[in-house]
């Protein structure tokens, strides 16, 4: 009998984390649902209802401690781990002469060393369960710069390129490990921080002409940690209604098509 597979999804209390993990348990996966609020955390673990399956961890991916206890947890549970989602995160947009050193720090810890920390702590725990996956979550802003976004971008681009360091690394423990970035997705801090206009401008620039939904990233994610991307490994995945692939021009191409 094939035992059931278990996923640790990070920053899972609400957004893309929550999406993904739900993701996991409608196809059969136990889960493990890490997050810093504990509240929020609670709230979605109690939502799930489904007690037997999940456990709900409070946890600060950027210290090494609170991560060396969480992936511990995690293995006396439920014994084994095949997947981590690293997808927690936080943003803090100012004009790039306004960031201050803690604002920079903080970024920095919790959306770069995070992940470095999450991946080092679970992958003795996947090669012992005979090989894993790990997805981690970048951004759109990772690949292409944008106002109020320096430590914020470069964090993400930092994450793109640790994936691939992670993916030459681990692959000879059996651990695949890829990266999500999403483009603008209809998420809680999306609705809070993009104006009318700014949503606006996104469609412009995007030829599917509109947000994402948090319940399709969650199925790239769970593609990348499935069988059927067995063969994939290293790469970042733009899932981003073809944000990053377009240049300018869009609104006045799609002002021409309509008038032909």
């Amino acid at each position: 009998m094939t035992a059931t597979k278990v996923a640790l999804v990070t920053g899972a209390a609400r957004g893309i984390g929550l999406a993904a993990a739900k993701r996991f348990l409608a196809e059969g996966w136990r889960i493990a649902l890490l997050d810093i609020n504990a509240e929020t955390l609670r709230a979605a673990h109690a939502a799930i209802a489904k007690p037997e399956d999940t456990i709900a961890i409070e946890c600060d991916v950027s210290q090494p401690d609170a991560v060396s206890l969480a992936l511990e947890t995690v293995s006396q549970h439920f014994g084994r781990l095949d997947a981590l989602v690293n997808n927690a995160g936080i943003a803090i947009f100012k004009p790039i002469l306004e960031v201050t050193y803690e604002d920079w720090s903080r970024v920095m810890a919790v959306n770069l060393t995070g992940p470095f920390l999450m991946t080092q702590a679970a992958a003795p725990i996947m090669r012992d369960s005979g090989g894993g996956v790990i997805v981690n979550i970048t951004s759109i802003s990772g690949l292409r710069a944008s106002t109020l976004r320096t430590a914020y971008g470069t964090s993400k681009a930092g994450l793109a390129h640790l994936t691939k360091q992670q993916a030459a690394e681990l692959a000879a423990l059996g651990i695949r490990v890829n990266a999500v970035a999403p483009g603008p997705v209809d998420t809680a801090m999306a609705k809070a921080v993009h104006t009318p206009e700014i949503r606006a401008d996104y469609h412009d620039h995007m030829p599917l002409n509109r947000y994402g939904l948090e319940t399709e990233l969650a199925e790239v994610i769970f593609f990348l940690c499935s069988d059927k991307a067995s063969y994939v490994t290293g790469q970042v995945l733009c899932v981003d209604g073809g944000f990053d692939s377009t240049g300018i021009g869009l609104p006045t191409l799609r002002k021409e098509m309509r008038n032909t």
